[in-house]
């Protein structure tokens, strides 16, 4: 830790162990706030955005900002996704073929009126079309990485000075809200049409509320720790044949198909070194993807750098206001409707809320703190990391440039 030009930098040993205090810090809360438990807001959530905050009232004080060292957040990511795919069955996939094509075409519908709507608020409060661009899937369905990667073409090709501070904000705020509608739209569909699972399954990620102490022991993290390293290893070759191919893709996505083939493709009656099953769907696996996932919001959430924002807060939030009616609307009258008016289609809600206006580990945390209240979902967890980690990010960029070329 070193303070450099009015910048403290924290390292990622730091990095990591103040994300666990606001994991406890998240979780008290909403241990002691009804409202937050009672509307499934994701624990990193509440403690990231309260330690973000914190943060940014240390900077109008002292004038000092804080920058943390992300690594270890990249990392979490990897292994998040790597249990998602361990998890997943051909079984599963089969019987989710048909809500994944749906809920994919309804996302391919919703970016192109995401993007109407941001170019629609950005003309009528005076701005270039392109910065309601930016405020559309640029940022919002496209997150803080392909607001990054944009950026300089909108300033150098359009004109838009400050396109990476517009993205980067509408990034960050966007990320505020699709933590926060998830839960509560769930709730509502839940409530209102008195949903629940077919049946009790254990959970993707975490456990149940009624179910918070478990039989575990250090082999059986281990054993799932060691699952999850072969399918990382697997990943990470797989994306760089894919790459030699011409084909660039996250780490985190082949590695969740490198789960996926390993658990449904390994031979069944190969006996395994540790002498365990598999550990698809296990406590410790469950375990392992709870952490991750928690560990991986909090950092951030709690890294936000909200002091950079506030010079771009009307028009923005004039465009992410519009941004929130229109994906509510969409969720209620569209997604939840078109996935089957059930539980799982309750689930899969407060997923799009999550990544339609953040991104994809925003919909799992959303999906998690839902499940974890009110039972398990396979097949949620299976169809929208599979459309908002891989096919959405490569229908964004043909959008991008159509509306580029249009506007």
């Amino acid at each position: 830790m070193e303070l450099e030009n009015g910048i403290l930098h924290i390292d990622t040993f730091l990095t990591v162990t103040l994300a666990i205090i606001v994991l406890f810090i998240g979780k008290r809360l909403n241990n002691a706030v009804s409202f937050l438990r009672e509307f499934s807001i994701p624990e990193p959530v509440t403690g990231g955005l309260l330690f973000s905050v914190l943060f940014a009232l240390v900077y109008f004080i002292t004038d000092v900002g804080v920058e943390f060292t992300m690594t270890a957040r990249d990392v979490l990511l990897v292994y998040f996704f790597t249990t998602i795919g361990i998890n997943a069955s051909f079984k599963d996939l089969i019987s989710g073929g048909k809500p994944l094509v749906i809920l994919l075409t309804i996302t391919i519908g919703y970016m192109f009126l995401q993007d109407l709507t941001g170019i629609s608020v950005a003309n009528l409060l005076g701005q270039p079309s392109t910065v309601g661009l930016i405020g559309g899937t640029v940022s919002l369905i496209g997150g803080h990485g392909t607001a990054i990667a944009w950026a300089p073409r909108f300033t150098e090709e359009y004109g838009v000075a400050n396109a990476m501070e517009i993205g980067i904000a509408c990034a960050t705020f966007g990320l505020i809200l699709a933590s926060s509608i998830g839960g509560p739209i769930a709730k509502f569909l839940i409530s209102r049409y008195k949903l629940q699972p077919e049946k009790a399954e254990p959970l993707d990620v975490g456990v149940t509320r009624e179910n918070k102490k478990l039989e575990l022991d250090y082999m059986d993290l281990l054993e799932a720790v060691l699952a999850i390293h072969i399918c990382i290893i697997i990943g990470l070759f797989l994306n760089e044949g894919l790459e030699k191919m011409g084909l660039k893709l996250p780490d985190f996505v082949t590695c969740l198909f490198a789960g996926i083939l390993v658990t449904n493709l390994r031979p069944k009656t190969l006996s395994r070194l540790t002498g365990a099953d598999w550990p698809s769907r296990t406590p410790a696996m469950a375990m392992v993807a709870d952490i991750s996932l928690g560990t991986f919001l909090a950092m951030s959430l709690m890294s936000m750098q909200l002091w950079n924002l506030i010079d771009l807060a009307g028009p923005i939030f004039a465009i992410l206001g519009a941004q929130v009616v229109v994906a509510v609307l969409v969720i209620m009258f569209v997604v939840f409707p078109a996935m089957g008016r059930n539980y799982d289609a309750a689930v899969i809600s407060a997923g799009f809320a999550g990544y339609s206006m953040g991104a994809t580990p925003t919909a799992m945390a959303n999906m998690s703190a839902v499940t974890q209240r009110y039972g398990a979902s396979h097949v949620a967890f299976i169809i929208v990391p599979l459309v908002g980690a891989f096919f959405i990010d490569l229908v964004n960029a043909l959008m991008i440039q159509f509306f580029l070329e249009h506007i």
